[in-house]
């Protein structure tokens, strides 16, 4: 057996199973080698029946007192009572009458699930159940794989174990040196010890190994991506006869000392030959657009074209404006390209960006679209760059690509990103950072209520709009749905206007809308026409709307803390005491301990270390572009070995590909496989 052997050849698969293993993404031998555990039962660890809580999972070592009691019509039981020298507990299984041919008083059984307390006492029911023989050692560890319909664990488990021996082949990714320097297993251990672990110990260690083999190995990749830029030149510009000052002194505020040294880090990058590529990663209302004009005004001063990319045609629309009012004093021309446009006004654009009439086109991505070229793009800018995939990012750089030179490129983030996740994701990025808000920026008063408040909420938002201020609702999905009793945009829309607001113009906004809907929804809104938005987070990253001061989220349990601070940040941007408001009927343990940090905290990277914490990072960002971050192994616990990582992975980037030959092909095979998916050839 290869490790391309197709599965329907494993011994135990046949062609009926690789079929439902393909839907796991499986198909051949060497695939089932780092399809790794969703998790693990330590059965290994018995306790006592005394010992035992409600809800707790456990191993319980228990001797059968009674014989089973059979029962039921549509969903027939089994209960019987076990117990050991503590205590007993009733054992109940639905549908599984074949237990009668093994269960019987007398016997000794080892029982793994939750207890309950019930009132007849200690419950279990349907646990996991195994025979204790002299003659058979039962595990002390069963992994539990993710599986799909017509699989089981043990078949997933046994085709496993028939893959482990290809191990005894696979190459080592790092030298015994660096392995014996940071306490490392080899990897062909550390693959077995997560397939076939003797315990707890056996498992962290085996997690540590490989958590730190993927954050190595994808901050290589990193490296290697951004050699590949640094090979070609870039518009060298000068502050020369830039007149940067004026633009500094027409600006109707002073800038924060994170803003000068964000603009000092960036006009310093485009003075060089080789292509800028920056993060500008800021918190909500920290000034990121003023810091992005500066780079533009330099850019067009120094002769060149700017192109700045949006995910939505609002926020496209929005900085347009932003921008005109900016630089439209130094005879500057700001044009805007969605997919809106007639086909007209697109032909007029395309001319002019070609021929240089326009120096700043701001747009979606229809920017990248086939027929926009520009005659001596500059720089390319892209906001809330976790929205575009890579392929997005390198065609609208390619807009100003002449063979041999590249554009200078800064892409800016709302969303705090923690350190240490920083220092993975934009490893083949500079970064700066606004860490202050301008003066005035007022924080917004936020509170977790349940339904039982609703009226009280609702009342609070009829006298902010009786005051002249405006207000969001945020609901988790766009219909309703029978699975769940989450609010939906639409019905929740039409209860307020036939109720507690009847009279009041609500609207209604949610990413199913088409583009001309949504636009005139926003628009209502930003006008001051719509007082109340009912709208899914397509608001997350919207228009600017100072006037609106409060913010109820429903369902708030359902969102990530980075975005609940994100759709917070929609409010409290004018001169009104802004609040908001989530409502939670599920804000018990840890969820009420999340939701309650939103309620106390209101800087971004704090409740980004916090969601990380959480959520993990392959979890952060929510729905994510392809191309961005998914490990295998590596979760939220491991970013304490981002600093370790990143500086072997700078160690073996300077040592080069013969010193660590297998590190660099798995930086290669990570680098290829996202091109490929992210169609760059």
């Amino acid at each position: 057996m290869e490790r391309d052997t197709p599965l329907r050849f494993v011994k135990g698969i046949g062609e009926a199973r690789s079929a439902c293993f393909a839907k796991l993404g499986l198909y051949t031998a060497g695939d089932l080698l780092t399809f790794y555990p969703r998790a693990y039962e330590y059965r290994g660890e018995v306790k006592k029946v005394a010992e035992t809580e409600d809800g707790e999972v456990c191993s319980l070592l228990l001797t059968v007192d009674s014989e089973p009691r059979t029962g039921g019509t549509k969903v027939q039981y089994i209960k019987f009572t076990a117990g050991d020298d503590t205590g007993s507990i009733t054992v109940t299984f639905f549908n599984q009458r074949w237990l009668l041919r093994s269960i019987s008083a007398g016997r000794v059984f080892r029982f793994y699930g939750k207890i309950t307390y019930g009132f007849s006492g200690r419950e279990m029911l349907s646990p996991s159940v195994e025979q204790v023989l002299p003659s058979k050692r039962l595990p002390d560890v069963v992994p539990v794989y993710p599986l799909t319909k017509g699989l089981t664990n043990n078949v997933v488990a046994s085709a496993v174990a028939a893959a482990l021996p290809l191990l005894d082949t696979e190459p080592e990714i790092f030298p015994d040196a660096v392995r014996e320097r940071h306490s490392l297993l080899s990897r062909r251990d550390a693959v077995r010890s997560l397939h076939l672990p003797s315990g707890r110990n056996s498992v962290a260690a085996a997690r540590r190994t490989l958590a730190f083999e993927e954050i190595t190995v994808f901050q290589l990749a990193l490296r290697i991506a951004r050699r590949g830029v640094s090979l070609v030149s870039a518009p060298e510009m000068t502050y020369k006869n830039s007149g940067i000052r004026r633009f500094f002194d027409n600006l109707p505020f002073s800038l924060t000392s994170a803003q000068e040294r964000a603009v000092k880090d960036i006009l310093g990058d485009m003075c060089r030959k080789e292509p800028m590529t920056r993060l500008l990663q800021g918190d909500v209302g920290s000034g990121k657009t003023a810091v992005a004009a500066a780079a533009m005004y330099f850019a067009v001063r120094n002769g060149y074209q700017c192109a700045f990319m949006a995910p939505t045609e609002i926020l496209a629309t929005q900085h347009a404006r932003t921008l005109d009012r900016m630089l439209s004093p130094f005879g500057m021309n700001v044009s805007l390209l969605t997919g809106g446009l007639s086909k007209k006004q697109k032909e007029l654009l395309y001319s002019s960006l070609s021929s240089g009439g326009t120096d700043i086109a701001v747009g979606t991505n229809a920017l990248i679209q086939e027929g926009v070229e520009f005659r001596n793009l500059g720089l390319v800018i892209t906001d809330e760059q976790h929205r575009f995939g890579v392929r997005q990012r390198a065609l609208l750089t390619g807009k100003g690509d002449t063979g041999d030179r590249k554009p200078h490129m800064l892409v800016m983030s709302a969303t705090p990103i923690p350190r240490t996740l920083s220092l993975i994701l934009y490893g083949d990025l500079d970064v700066s950072v606004l860490d202050e808000l301008p003066p005035g920026r007022q924080t917004v008063d936020t509170y977790l209520v349940g339904s039982d408040k609703r009226e009280r909420v609702y009342g609070a938002i009829l006298h902010a709009v009786r005051e002249g201020g405006q207000a969001y609702i945020i609901c988790p999905l766009v219909e309703d749905s029978a699975d769940t009793d989450r609010q939906s945009v639409e019905a929740y829309a039409a209860a307020l206007r036939g109720g507690s607001f009847s009279g009041i113009p609500v609207g209604v906004l949610h990413g199913k809308m088409n583009r001309k809907d949504k636009d005139a929804a926003m628009n209502a809104f930003a006008s001051g026409e719509t007082k109340v938005l009912v709208s899914t987070t397509v608001v997350e990253v919207g228009v600017d709307v100072p006037n609106a001061s409060f913010m109820l989220i429903e369902n708030a349990e359902c969102f990530g803390l980075s975005q609940l601070h994100q759709l917070r940040g929609r409010i409290g941007r004018g001169k009104r005491k802004s609040v908001c408001v989530l409502l939670s009927d599920n804000a018990a343990g840890r969820t009420g301990e999340r939701l309650g940090i939103m309620c106390r905290e209101h800087d971004g990277f704090r409740i980004a270390e916090a969601d990380l914490e959480q959520r993990g990072p392959g979890d952060f960002f929510g729905d994510r572009q392809s191309g961005e971050l998914v490990f295998r192994v590596a979760g939220a616990a491991d970013m304490a070995l981002v600093e370790q990582s990143r500086a072997l992975a700078d160690e073996a980037f300077a040592a080069g590909s013969k010193a660590y030959p297998e590190l660099f092909a798995a930086a290669g095979r990570i680098a290829d496989t996202n091109e490929r998916k992210n169609g760059i050839s």
